[in-house]
């Protein structure tokens, strides 16, 4: 039992880290769509993912989207909860199922890789289902894949992957040593 309120304390504080990074770090990734703004939150989400899992990870995606859409992007509303659920979800699902498997500093390379093409890969339909939700059109949409959705994608699960790299294992190491 004491390990399941362990396990559940450091979701809680990977999932308020993600929270106040959310917060305190957004801003454009691309010139020409301002509205697609990066944030670092993914990275406590993929640690998370990294550490205990695939369903642990998807938690603190539920949260932290949960927290975002009901705040920062109050204005996408559940829109962008689902959108934000389904890109992070599935990078991090993929992600820490490889990792699970090859745990090691070569798997963690080749899953954040693969979690990279799989976020990429699955917000091209999720754009071109839920944009238009926002009064953008499909035409617009269409247009926007290769020029902004794909870059973005890419950009901000690159950035995240390199720094979850960085920080991974000291950060994973100080949660299961000091809590």
């Amino acid at each position: 039992m004491k390990y399941d309120i362990n396990k559940l304390v450091k979701i809680a504080v990977l999932s308020a880290l993600a929270i106040v990074l959310m917060i305190l770090l957004r801003f454009p990734l691309i010139p020409s769509a301002p509205y697609m703004e990066y944030d670092p939150a993914d990275i406590p989400v993929f640690i998370g993912g990294f550490m205990y899992g695939p369903i642990a990870g998807l938690i603190i995606t539920v949260i932290v989207s949960f927290i975002q859409a009901i705040t920062v992007s109050a204005s996408s509303g559940w829109i962008g909860f689902v959108m934000h659920v389904i890109a992070t979800g599935s990078f991090v699902i993929v992600a820490s199922l490889i990792y699970k498997k090859i745990h090691t500093y070569k798997g963690a390379i080749i899953s954040l890789i693969a979690g990279t093409i799989t976020m990429t890969v699955i917000m091209i339909p999720a754009n071109l289902i839920f944009t238009p939700m926002f009064g953008v059109p499909l035409e617009t949409v269409k247009a926007g894949i290769l020029t902004i959705i794909v870059p973005f994608n890419l950009l901000k699960a690159i950035i995240n992957s390199v720094v979850t790299l960085l920080v991974y294992k000291p950060l994973s190491r100080i949660l299961k040593d000091k809590f």
